[in-house]
């Protein structure tokens, strides 16, 4: 693809590699295939390659509109098209590119400015969200189903005895799972004490920082992301553990931008390039050792038969930050194949869930329908759980079945 983009426009960083990836793309289409949203409104400006034309434009000079951002507002950055690309093009690097562009140029409605910054500050702030929660879990007994199925239950918090092992990992709460779902967390850490690993707790724990991005507050981003390297770096720079996790995927590759999103930082580059390069998803360090010493980690993973039912059916949904935003396919499968489940298979496991972070609520329509295409193929299954790796896709999947879902490291213990 021709480019001639307007150097005022962007950083030289950033319009060097907004030229390389635009002159990678080959406008094949493939792209189009695979993109949720694209299937669902058959609009060529709602696919991959349409946006990438609208960001090309607006890179070149064009004035954008509030219906282009609209169109780039409607990618759920699912990155499915990345997985298809035959020409590697790194697409959601160029969105957040084109976004950031956008958001300078064109104004939002109050409407939208004022969910933003409600959203923002419901997620951020832990005290206020929690109050808000444990309300709504207080009269969810008295609410309709389809209400009560979005508020989940007060969970009671599994025991746990911290031990110390030689192999440390940093396990990050994020902020808000640890009030929503706390026995996730509290399942990594049983889940990798019987690996004979410990994790380790940074001193303070919030958002990875992915929502104000998501939420077109740059700034507020940057200062999260910086804040959290300060508080992590002590442990990375003394070697203390070998590896960043998170339970959460959509957490995980936030981290894994960190390293892109301060590229030209000088004071940060470097410590963020190492970060990223330090993070792991649960999946990666399990599956490691299960491959390294399958007999003994089997034997450590696997259930205690008079406890629980042996090849349970389960329908797993691997997340579209697992499987395309980190590239982990068919990792998780085998784990829990390993520890005597029955892994239904289902048509268009690659598809979105819809939940994408707040897209569930700036998007509501065109998320619920993909939640009713996800639900309607995994109840083809008939599993007896639904399994995931993502507190946002777990939680958007409950909202619409009966069926109980449940994060994967859940079901090792």
């Amino acid at each position: 693809m021709k480019t001639n983009l307007i150097s005022d426009i962007l950083s030289a960083h950033d319009t060097e590699q907004a030229n390389r990836i635009l002159r990678s793309c080959v406008h094949c289409g493939f792209c189009n295939a695979t993109c949720p949203t694209y299937q669902i409104r058959g609009d060529e400006l709602d696919g991959p390659r349409g946006r990438i034309y609208l960001i090309k434009q607006m890179l070149e000079g064009e004035t954008p509109s509030r219906k282009t951002q609209l169109h780039l507002d409607r990618c759920l950055t699912c990155r499915n098209c990345e997985s298809t690309c035959p020409s590697g093009v790194e697409y959601s690097h160029l969105l957040n590119i084109g976004r950031s562009v956008i958001n300078e140029k064109v104004s939002r409605s109050l409407f939208q400015r004022l969910l933003h910054f409600s959203l923002r500050k419901l997620f951020l702030s832990k005290h206020l969200f929690s109050l808000l929660l444990g309300s709504g879990q207080l009269v969810r007994p008295l609410m309709p189903t389809s209400i009560k199925r979005s508020i989940p239950a007060k969970q009671k918090k599994l025991p746990f005895e911290k031990k110390s092992h030689r192999k440390k990992i940093l396990l990050i709460a994020g902020c808000v799972q640890s009030d929503l779902q706390p026995n996730i967390d509290i399942a990594a850490k049983l889940v990798f004490d019987k690996l004979n690993i410990e994790c380790v707790e940074p001193a303070s724990a919030g958002c990875c920082g992915s929502l104000s991005h998501h939420l077109n507050a740059e700034e507020e981003a940057i200062h999260i992301i910086k804040t959290n390297i300060d508080h992590w770096w002590p442990s990375i720079k003394s070697r203390t553990v070998e590896a960043i996790c998170m339970t959460a995927s959509g957490c995980g590759v936030a981290i894994k931008e960190y390293e892109q999103l301060l590229a030209d930082d000088k004071d940060y580059a470097d410590k963020a390039r190492t970060i990223s390069a330090l993070y792991k998803d649960p999946a990666e360090i399990v599956a490691q050792l299960l491959n390294n010493d399958k007999q003994t980690t089997t034997k450590l993973l696997s259930r205690q038969q008079d406890n629980k039912p042996v090849n349970k059916n389960i329908a797993f949904h691997p997340p579209c930050t697992l499987q395309h935003g980190m590239q982990l396919k068919n990792v998780i499968e085998p784990i829990l194949e390993a520890c005597g489940y029955t892994v239904q298979n289902f048509t268009d496991k690659h598809l979105c869930c819809g939940s994408a972070g707040t897209y569930s609520i700036t998007q509501r329509k065109l998320s619920q329908q993909l939640l009713s295409n996800k639900l309607n193929n995994i109840e083809k299954a008939e599993p007896d759980v639904i399994v995931t790796a993502n507190i946002g896709c777990q939680l958007h999947l409950q909202s619409g079945t009966e069926t109980p879902v449940k994060h994967w490291l859940e079901l090792l213990l």
